[in-house]
C-alpha cells in the first residue's frame, strides 16, 4: 500500500478494508472476458452504505476514477479496471434487509449474490423469477446494472420489471432514494429505470426493493431435437399456442458436444444439429396433453426428429444442464461473444442472415450458438483455433461483429441484449442507438456525475 492516495481514503474512512496484493488486484480487476490486463489501484470493499458513499466522496476529492464490481460474471468488460481505477467491491454488502408480506417486496443489498435471493425469496413462499445459470456467482447489483435477463424472460421479463425501488450513491457522493416501493408513482421521472441497465456509469447500486410473485405452478422439461435452424421459429409458434411456456432455449450440437464432454449427460442415442429445451406448466393432465400435443404436431410436420420428457426433478435439472452449462464448458477457450437481440417477429429472417455471415465468416472456427429464442435473444460464441494468434482472431472477430452490427441495425435489433456494452460493445454502440440518444446519454451522465468517474471508459466516452 505504497500509494500516498490510499493513506488519505483511510484517513477519510476509517476502517475502510483495502486489497492492494496483486492477486487480489488481478482477481478484483476483471470480469469474464479476460481480455485486458486488470491494473486497478486498490480494492476497496465498504461494509455500509456511509462507507460507499465515503469512498466515493475521496474519489471526487482526489479525482480517483471508480468500478463498480459486483461478481464480476459479465461479458461486456464493464467490471474492468485496467488504468489505475480505485475497484469498489460491494460483496460485503450481501444481506435481505427487509420482508414486506403486504407489499410482497424483498429489500436487500447490491452485493448478494442471486441465488440467495431465490432463497430468501424462497423462505417466505414466494419467489424471485429473474434467473440464469451464473445464479450462485452473480449479485443483485450487478443484474440491476445490465438490465440482466436469462432463461425466464418469455414468461417474466427482464430484472427491470422486478425492481421496485433503488439507493444509489450517485458520482458525487449523495445517497439518493428511487421509487421507494411503489407500485403506482407518476410524479415525474423515474430514475429507478434510468438506473438500471446503466452498468454503473451514473452511480452505485447499494439497495434494491425486489417485487416477488407466487411460485409458479408445477411444470415439467422437454428436449427437443431439430433438423434445421429454419424451424426453431414453427417449433416455437406451435409450443407457445398450446401450453405456458416458462422457458424456450435454442442451442447447437457443437454447445452439446462441449457440455457433454464437460460432463453433462446426453440423452439421445444420436446426435441432432440444433436442439431446443423447453420448461412449462404442467400442474395437471391438461398441461401434459397439451404438450404432448404441440410435440406430436411438430413431429408430425418433420420440424422435430426426437424428444424426452423428465419423469423426475433429477432429469429436469440434467436436461437444463445441456444449456445451462455451455457457458461454463466453453470458458477455458476464452470465446469471443456476441450476444444480440431483434424483435421476435423478426427472428426467421434474421436467424437466416446471421447465420449465413457467421457459416461465411468463420469456416474454420468453431461457431456455438444458443440463445433465448421466446425473447429474440441469441449468443454467438466463436472458439479461437490453437494456431491462430490472440490478435488475428481477435481483428477477424471484431471485423465480423462490424458486419452483424451492420445487419442488427437494419433490423432495429440490439448490439448487446443482456450483457451490457462495456468495453467490447462500446465500438458498435452506434448500430443500436442514434447519435441524438447517445448525446443525450452524455448528457445524462455528467448530471450525475460531473466528473465523470463512475465507471468512466464503459459504454461511450465523454
Amino acid at each position: 500500500m505504497t500509494d500516498p492516495r490510499l493513506d488519505t481514503l483511510l484517513h477519510a474512512c476509517p476502517g475502510l478494508r483495502l486489497k492492494t496484493d496483486p492477486a487480489d488486484l488481478e482477481h478484483y480487476g476483471r470480469d469474464w472476458t479476460r481480455r485486458w490486463a486488470p491494473a486497478p489501484l486498490a480494492i476497496a470493499l465498504p461494509g455500509s452504505v456511509e462507507e460507499v458513499q465515503a469512498v466515493v466522496r475521496w474519489a471526487n476529492q482526489n479525482t480517483v476514477a471508480v468500478v463498480p464490481s459486483g461478481g464480476r460474471t459479465g461479458l461486456s468488460g464493464g467490471a474492468v479496471a485496467a488504468n489505475g481505477e480505485l475497484v469498489l467491491s460491494l460483496e460485503r454488502l450481501n444481506k435481505a434487509l427487509d420482508f414486506n408480506a403486504v407489499d410482497r417486496t424483498l429489500t436487500v443489498q447490491a452485493g448478494m449474490p442471486l441465488e440467495a435471493v431465490h432463497n430468501a425469496a424462497r423462505e417466505h413462499g414466494l419467489q424471485y423469477p429473474v434467473d440464469f445459470a451464473a445464479r450462485g456467482s452473480c449479485s443483485i447489483g450487478g443484474n440491476i446494472a445490465t438490465n440482466a435477463g436469462g432463461i425466464r424472460v418469455i414468461r417474466y421479463g427482464n430484472t427491470r420489471e422486478w425492481v421496485a425501488g433503488l439507493k444509489v450513491v450517485a458520482g458525487n457522493g449523495e445517497l439518493l432514494e428511487f421509487n421507494k416501493g411503489l407500485i403506482k408513482n407518476s410524479s415525474g421521472y423515474d430514475f429507478r429505470q434510468l438506473m438500471i441497465g446503466s452498468e454503473g456509469t451514473l452511480g452505485i447500486v447499494v439497495e434494491a426493493t425486489l417485487k416477488l410473485v407466487d411460485p409458479p405452478p408445477a411444470t415439467n422439461v422437454m428436449l427437443l431435437a431439430l433438423p434445421s435452424f429454419e424451424v426453431l421459429m414453427q417449433v416455437f409458434s406451435a409450443f407457445r399456442e398450446r401450453m405456458q411456456l416458462e422457458a424456450f432455449e435454442f442451442f447447437t450440437d457443437r454447445a452439446v458436444h462441449h457440455v457433454s464432454a464437460h460432463g453433462a449427460q446426453y440423452p439421445f442415442a444420436e446426435t441432432y444439429p440444433y436442439y431446443v429445451v423447453t420448461e412449462y406448466a404442467a400442474a395437471d393432465e391438461a398441461g401434459e396433453a397439451a404438450a404432448l400435443a404441440a410435440f406430436e404436431h411438430c413431429m408430425e410436420q418433420g420440424w422435430v426428429l426426437d424428444g424426452v420428457i423428465s419423469a423426475s426433478e433429477a432429469q429436469a435439472q440434467q436436461l437444463w444442464r445441456l444449456r445451462e452449462g455451455i457457458t461454463e464448458a466453453l470458458a477455458r477457450y476464452r470465446p469471443y461473444k456476441n450476444d444480440v437481440s431483434v424483435r421476435i417477429s423478426a427472428m426467421p429472417a434474421f436467424l437466416a442472415e446471421a447465420q449465413a455471415l457467421i457459416g461465411g465468416a468463420y469456416p474454420h472456427f468453431d461457431v456455438v450458438w444458443f440463445g433465448h429464442i421466446g425473447d429474440g435473444n441469441l449468443h454467438i460464441n466463436v472458439l479461437k483455433p490453437e494456431d491462430t494468434s490472440d490478435a488475428e482472431f481477435l481483428g477477424q472477430c471484431e471485423h465480423v461483429t462490424k458486419l452483424l452490427a451492420q445487419v442488427l441495425h437494419r433490423f432495429h435489433g440490439s448490439i448487446s441484449a443482456e450483457h451490457g456494452i462495456g468495453l467490447v460493445k462500446k465500438p458498435y454502440l452506434s448500430s443500436t442507438r442514434d447519435a441524438a440518444e447517445i448525446a443525450l446519454m452524455r448528457g445524462v451522465k455528467r448530471a450525475f456525475d460531473p466528473l465523470g468517474l463512475m465507471n468512466p471508459g464503459k459504454v461511450f466516452d465523454l
